[in-house]
């Protein structure tokens, strides 16, 4: 694995990982919301070693990456940022993208309906008609804790309250790829606050604004995911309180050529809750339906 810097729209460099022969297939990873590249780790691994070459990147705001000046974090950003890292590739790679990093991909998509952009897309526990209430709760808590954390344990403590079906990390120091100290002596996340706080209806909680953004976002996703001509697949954390069964049904009925899997026992975070179960799932999907050669 090696480091380095891709260009990303707007002059933005995007940190990422190269995993694998460049000569491979490609795969690109994109994490969710308040991840990074890191996140992938351990599924870039096993698919390096199965003849993909995997680039896992920082979204812009992220990880290590260019946080953006103008506040520049919607979904049509870090689309065009998508546009920007197909340039690395020679031919069309597989997409797998986690929540904010399967609407990058739709937005993507949407931007260029008459050009297809990716080889195969893996939709990680998102899709159109996802459950807002279930988008407000991770809002709420990428919101939260704005002065962050006095010790590592404090906000392992946080973590866990926020998603106990993970148990909490054996050696704190791994936490580390997700906070950075800060000139305060605190602990704080790896992402640009205004990547919540800037846009309306998700800083200032004003919940109606909130709620006509997500159907907005919705329904681009929707035509996003319609303008895709590619093997498809939905996965979903069974125990997701963003994709529930309801809204999938309704995107395999708006999409009749997408795939669909549930990992069982896992929430939205699906590939950190059970990374066994969820890279098992994409491996099969594309031995099935996309060969690396």
């Amino acid at each position: 694995m090696k480091t380095v810097d891709l260009k990303g729209s707007e002059g933005l460099t995007l940190v990422a990982d190269e995993w694998g022969d460049p000569s491979d297939p490609p795969v690109l990873m994109l994490h969710g919301a308040g991840q990074n590249r890191h996140a992938w780790k351990r599924s870039a691994q096993t698919l390096a070693e199965g003849g993909w070459f995997v680039v896992t990147v920082d979204a812009r705001g992220h990880g290590d990456s260019d946080w953006s000046a103008d506040q520049h974090y919607d979904m049509e950003h870090t689309g065009a940022d998508v546009h920007a890292l197909l340039q690395r590739f020679d031919g069309l790679p597989v997409a797998i993208g986690a929540s904010m990093g399967g609407m990058s991909c739709l937005s993507a998509q949407r931007q260029t309906p008459d050009q297809q952009l990716f080889r195969a897309l893996v939709l990680v526990d998102i899709a159109p008609g996802f459950d807002v209430s279930g988008a407000t709760r991770i809002v709420k808590w990428m919101s939260g804790n704005p002065d962050g954390f006095a010790t590592l344990e404090d906000a392992s403590a946080a973590m866990s309250a926020y998603n106990p079906n993970r148990p909490p990390p054996k050696n704190l120091d791994g936490l580390k790829k997700v906070l950075r100290l800060g000139e305060d002596s605190r602990w704080h996340w790896r992402w640009d606050p205004a990547y919540i706080m800037s846009k309306p209806g998700f800083g200032d909680g004003n919940e109606e604004v909130l709620q006509e953004r997500m159907v907005e976002t919705s329904d681009k996703m929707l035509a996003g995911a319609q303008a895709v001509n590619a093997p498809l697949l939905l996965v979903r954390g069974g125990k997701s309180d963003l994709v529930t069964p309801e809204s999938v049904d309704a995107f395999l009925a708006a999409v009749p050529s997408a795939q669909f899997v549930d990992v069982a026992n896992t929430g939205h975070m699906v590939a950190g809750d059970d990374n066994d179960a969820f890279t098992s799932a994409v491996v099969e999907f594309l031995e099935s339906n996309v060969t690396a050669d």
